[in-house]
């Protein structure tokens, strides 16, 4: 069993047009590296260049977000699912 990261369709090219990833990290910010790593493009829209998490991106696992937990140390397990909302502004 794995950890399901759900991509907005905004960040799916970044991705190679993938919207559902799968990951075994143990926390939040181990995936966010994981996918990293895997799509060097998608990072950068996730997280600054010392590792944490932009404010205008929101994290949930399970429907909690991780701002209220314990951020890009929030423990995560098999079955778990996390969802990347980035912030959308337009007029």
């Amino acid at each position: 069993m794995a950890i399901t990261i759900h991509l907005p369709t905004v960040l799916a090219p970044f991705a190679q047009g993938e919207r559902v990833l799968e990951v075994s990290s143990g926390t939040v910010g181990a995936a966010v590296q994981d996918i990293g790593t895997r799509f060097p493009s998608l990072l950068p829209r996730l997280a600054d260049s010392s590792g944490q998490p932009y404010a205008f991106v929101t994290f949930y696992v399970n429907d909690e977000d991780v701002r209220f937990l314990d951020g890009f140390n929030t423990p995560i397990a098999d079955g778990d699912e996390v969802t990347i909302v980035p912030a959308v502004a337009g007029g």
